[in-house]
């Protein structure tokens, strides 16, 4: 019963060990940006596609979680902080609706079966990631204001980078699944 219980919790300690590690890529990612107005443009979008593929749907969800929860009570783990504001204050600004779009992109990207089609690979992909942007958008033209151009500042400028590390995403998800092997 010992031998079981250790392997029960050595198995427990390996996937919170896991998604800590997450956590600091994700941080890491946020802080690689090119600036825009309103909303940086960071490698966040890719480390969230390559946990979920990485992590499955469950072990990226509490990733995604934690990263969420690390920024609330905050440690500098969002894009823009420290400079911009931490904790609850930074959350709720206008990068809230993306950061929540993190949860239903990890889910989705861990959720579905790849398959050896590039193109339906990519199309899983990108619908996942337009999850990010949706609620992103909807959430910056709730703070600041729907009379200004939404889609033009908080999607398109990202869009042609964000195809590309789609396709990043696309062309290593076969060297990415292994990862799962190791959880």
């Amino acid at each position: 019963m010992d031998i079981v219980k250790n392997f029960a919790n050595s198995k427990l300690l390996k996937r919170v060990f896991i998604a800590l590690l997450g956590t600091v890529l994700l941080a890491i990612s946020s802080k690689i940006k090119i600036p825009f107005y309103p909303v940086p443009m960071t490698m966040q979008t890719l480390v969230v596609l390559i946990i979920g593929i990485a992590f499955g749907w469950k072990l990226g969800l509490a990733t995604i979680t934690l990263y969420l929860f690390e920024g609330i009570i905050g440690l500098p783990v969002f894009s823009g902080t420290p400079e911009k504001g931490i904790g609850l204050i930074y959350f709720t600004g206008p990068t809230m609706g993306y950061l929540v779009g993190f949860l239903v992109t990890v889910f989705l990207s861990g959720f579905f079966n790849y398959e050896n089609n590039l193109f339906i690979n990519f199309i899983k992909l990108s619908f996942a990631t337009s999850f990010i942007y949706v609620f992103g958008v909807l959430w910056l033209g709730g703070i600041i204001g729907w009379d200004k151009p939404i889609f033009q500042l908080g999607a398109q400028p990202f869009l042609l980078a964000e195809l590309f590390k789609i396709l990043i995403a696309t062309f290593a998800i076969t060297q990415i699944k292994k990862i799962r092997n190791f959880i």
